[in-house]
């Protein structure tokens, strides 16, 4: 995992990670802490919640792609894949494979300046993370080989041929790069760097970036959760204590830049349909005083239908579905980006126009001061949603204190924002925007370089051949390093579990409306909001023959006004509650979602009721969301993942059956619909046999008072949904092929019709997939990534739905390794059954308890629960009955669904990638090939 830039975090603790103490004023927003340093430097913040019983760990080293050096770029990240290998003291494998054994969860990012690493456990495996983690830090570069050296090179590859080269408007970020900050500048380079930077790589460079950045000192840890302060300290001290300081590293100064003029540069992209145009203004580094006027003015420029972006490229021109502005400001300097990814065929420079005329628009009229209240308001939510996770809050405190100097820092920043005014806004918008030079880039789809801007230069990138493999990209395991261990005063070996912590189910409350709309509540007071769902049965399901994609298209319309509010009326009036209100239609239902302050709870539910009742169907708007509708669904002919998901559910399901199309429809079928459609779709939305699922700080008896109002108003008839079990099994035992040219990977679909998510085998066909594909411990994910080195994950699983689903493997492998990979999935799947062991059986036991124990920390997963319960007939305490239900389930009960539900010989493969390299490979398998287009239809010879 990499994070683009240090404003990653500072996006998050903007929007999403602050707390408003109850009894301070408004202005004041704080999160409790305790900070101490170690005698090696290193600073230590602990906080302590004890709402659930886990504990977050996060670990920043300040150091990311800013100190590397032209030639050998991507290192930073590069070496957080590699500090995930071995250490000293932990067994081989085991930082990627124990954790989730654990119940846990872990992942790394690197970004421009810093790299962190991070874990949640429950707290019973809190001494366990410590000595993890501290191992990774401190004791692990003797433990690096030549092996694991040319593996991880393998999978950092993979994840930028998935994240970058495979991908619609992959190589944006590099051109702008290049082009915004002069040669040599930190951020001149991408933070996943080159490929063939990355395959120099040698252990040299790893020892020695290892010893310069990789102290003590150039380092803060925060530890957040259920934890006691004293014996935190200690147990901090012992495995922390002996790292070695390091040299020290010293800062780097503040570099913005300028530009002397403004450049224009195309791009033609292999994979993207669509034509976007990004103009990149530079800025201030992070924690300087302007970066937070130009948060609100990337805000006041784009974030509503009253901005001057919106309303000039979208509102009047009609060229883009959305419009996007925001500042990025990094440790050492910032941009400022507005982005507009076009509808098919639109020319760059009418957008050109569009912008521009947006922003003069802006410096004539400026902006109400009810849009910069709107704004603050959304905030306050907003802020109380970050400390929903104890995770994020252990990402807030070491950001803050690593890169602003005081963990406490959100108090200074919080005020800052509310202090802004009109004043700062225009200051910065005439400061750094404009008549300001900027880069413009104009990525096209290959074939269409006349949609770029008029007059902009070509960009050139350096791009992969797609080639057969060879003898340096097998790699393995290797044998372990030989060197010997670093002396300690303390014993390193693992240490036991604590005392296990079990998950209680929260308590559940129903009831029932007299308009017959079911309501189910999880009442949690630690924090002031309210979550909650309103549930229509059917979604896709109802959409009639040849018209798919009109249960999005109604849901969608119902956000846009209501009859006695416009659009921008509608938006306006939700932002000042600081709520959030959102429907939107889906494979099996229709969603009427929000989220408010408790406070604000009835006024949200009034506005609610208006979006229900009094629909405006405004045409404008109709036909606004219907091209937005076919751009997005043009914009998917250009994903390989979503050319290989689309066309996987329609082999396993048939294209007569809803399931085997997209509820987003297809170009054909949206192109069928009308407003008269929508209008008669809406007939659908009736309270008997709807569900509304709340959570939050709310009790019963408001929750049904706020309501009644609105079953008075509304009634219905119950809607029948049409039954749906025919499964295409034509498709079983075949391998389909569909060509993407020039496909850096290959992406895997293989699968087959197992159950719904209310047949009784259902719970025990996920315990039974844990071992295969149920995380990075799996077996796919151990042999495919951490053995082979082919992909960057490999997963199984089972999506929840109410008709049969099938059991689903996936995963993007570089294209050579494509024909290996599906050998290994084929004998994996085969061996699975025969090969599951008691040894096993355990692990999955104690994986899925522990999990339990953080699974539902959050008010959306406390939501997921009623979900559940309503959708699927679950009892008010079915995670006790499932954990109950795990334990006693035996050796033969495993094997018994495995068999049952996991037969390699019935399974439908399916592989998107580039037919001139790997289309005689895949025959090598075996398996009848049949080559279709992207649509899924077959190619004629």
């Amino acid at each position: 995992m990499k994070f683009p830039s240090s404003t990653f975090f500072i996006c998050i603790l903007f929007f999403f990670n602050t707390v408003l103490a109850q009894d301070k004023p408004a202005t004041e927003f704080s999160i409790d802490y305790e900070k101490f340093t170690l005698d090696n430097g290193l600073e230590v913040i602990l906080h302590v919640d004890k709402s659930e019983p886990i504990v977050a760990v996060a670990t920043v080293m300040h150091v990311g792609s800013s100190r590397e050096k032209p030639g050998k770029t991507g290192f930073a990240h590069f070496f957080e894949h590699m500090s995930f290998n071995d250490s000293e003291n932990v067994p081989v494998g085991a930082n990627r494979k124990m954790i989730p054994e654990w119940g846990g969860s872990r992942n790394g990012g690197t970004w421009s300046d810093g790299t962190i690493y991070y874990e949640v456990v429950p707290k019973d495996a809190f001494e366990k993370i410590l000595w993890i983690d501290s191992d990774r830090f401190g004791y692990m570069i003797n433990t690096v080989t030549k092996a694991a050296l040319e593996r991880e090179k393998q999978v950092v590859k993979n994840e930028k041929r998935q994240r970058v080269d495979n991908a619609p408007y992959g190589y944006t970020d590099e051109i702008i790069r290049k082009n915004l900050y002069p040669e040599g500048h930190p951020y001149s380079w991408t933070v996943i760097g080159s490929l063939p930077d990355l395959q120099a790589a040698t252990l040299e460079d790893v020892k020695e970036f290892y010893n310069k950045y990789y102290g003590a000192a150039n380092a803060s840890l925060v530890i957040a959760g259920d934890i006691d302060i004293p014996e935190t300290k200690k147990l901090v001290k012992k495995w922390f204590g002996e790292i070695p300081s390091g040299p020290k590293v010293e800062p780097l100064p503040p570099m913005p830049v300028s530009l002397n003029k403004t450049k224009s540069l195309y791009f033609k992209d292999n994979f993207a349909k669509l034509p976007e145009l990004r103009m990149v203004y530079p800025t201030v580094e992070g924690y300087n005083k302007d970066e937070y006027a130009l948060e609100v003015l990337g805000q006041l420029l784009s974030g509503s239908r009253k901005s001057p972006l919106y309303k000039s490229v979208v509102e009047e021109k009609k060229l883009a579905p959305n419009v996007s502005s925001y500042n990025n400001s990094s440790e050492l300097a910032g941009e400022f980006v507005i982005r507009v990814r076009a509808n098919e065929g639109v020319d760059l420079d009418e957008v050109k126009k569009a912008v521009d005329k947006g922003l003069q628009d802006f410096e004539t009229h400026g902006f109400s001061d009810k849009e910069l209240q709107r704004i603050k308001a959304e905030l306050e939510t907003q802020l109380y949603y970050g400390v929903a996770t104890v995770l994020n809050k252990a990402f807030q405190l070491v950001q803050d204190n690593e890169f602003g100097g005081d963990p406490g820092y959100i108090t200074k920043r919080t005020k800052l924002f509310q202090q802004i005014g009109r004043d700062d806004v225009m200051r910065v918008y005439n400061k750094y925007i404009k008549d300001k030079n900027f880069v413009m880039t104009s990525v096209v789809p290959k074939n269409s370089p006349e949609l770029a801007v008029t007059g902009a230069k070509e960009a050139s990138v350096w791009e992969e051949k797609v080639t057969a493999m060879d003898a340096s990209e097998e790699v393995g395991q290797g044998e372990e390093a030989e060197y010997e261990k670093t002396p300690s005063k303390y014993d390193r070996s693992e240490p036991p579990f604590g005392e296990t912590p079990l998950f209680v189910m929260p308590e559940v409350w129903q009831a029932k409306m007299e308009n017959g709309l079911k309501v189910l509540g999880i009442e949690n007071n630690e924090l002031p909001l309210v979550n909650f769902t309103l549930t229509f049965p059917g979604g896709h399901r109802l959409d009639p023959e040849n018209k798919a994609g009109l249960a999005v298209l109604t849901a969608d319309l119902m956000n846009e006004g209501t009859k006695t509010k416009t659009a921008a009326e509608l938006e306006e009036a939700i932002g000042l509650l600081g709520s959030r209100i959102s429907i939107r239609g889906g494979l099996e239902e229709i969603n009427v979602s929000g989220n408010c302050l408790s406070r604000n709870f009835e006024a949200t539910i009034q506005l609610v009721a208006e979006m229900l009742l009094q629909p405006r169907w405004d045409e404008q708007e109709f036909n606004r969301l219907k091209q937005e509708l076919i751009t997005s669904l043009k914009g998917n002919e250009a994903n390989p993942r979503a050319i290989a998901s689309l066309n996987f559910n329609k082999l396993i399901y048939g294209e007569e059956n809803s399931y085997g199309v997209s509820p987003e429809g297809t170009l054909a079928t949206v192109a069928n619909i009308s407003l008269p459609d929508v209008k008669d779709f809406y007939k659908n939305l009736s309270p008997n046999g709807a569900t509304f699922k709340v959570v939050g700080n709310i009790e019963k008896a408001r929750v049904i008072d706020a309501l009644s109002s609105l079953s008075e108003k509304w009634t219905g008839e119950k809607v029948s949904i049409p039954s749906e079990e025919i499964i295409n099994k034509a498709s079983a035992g075949n391998l389909y092929f569909i060509d993407v040219p020039n496909s850096k990977q290959s992406v895997i679909y293989i699968g087959l019709p197992a159950l719904s998510a209310k047949n009784e085998d259902y719970t025990k066909l996920n315990f039974a997939n844990e071992i295969l594909g149920g995380g990075s411990s799996g077996r796919l994910f151990q042999t495919l990534r951490i053995e082979k080195g082919y992909t960057y994950g490999a997963y199984s699983y089972i999506p929840s739905r109410e008709a049969t689903a099938p059991f689903t493997i996936s995963t993007s492998v570089r294209a050579n390794a494509t024909l290996p990979s599906l050998k290994i999935i084929e004998n994996m799947v085969k061996d699975y059954g025969p090969g599951f062991t008691k040894e096993d059986v355990a692990l999955t036991q104690n994986k899925v308890i522990k999990e339990n124990t953080r699974a539902y920390e959050s008010l959306n997963a406390k939501l997921g629960l009623l979900s559940q319960i309503d959708t699927y007939g679950k009892p008010d305490d079915f995670i006790n009955k499932e954990q109950n239900l795990l334990m006693n389930m035996d050796l033969e009960d495993f094997k018994t669904i495995i068999n049952k539900y996991i037969k390699e010989g019935e399974m439908t493969y399916v592989v998107v990638g580039d037919k001139a390299t790997q289309f005689e490979e895949v025959k090598k398998l075996g398996k009848p090939v049949i080559e279709l287009d992207i649509h899924g239809n077959p190619v004629k010879k």
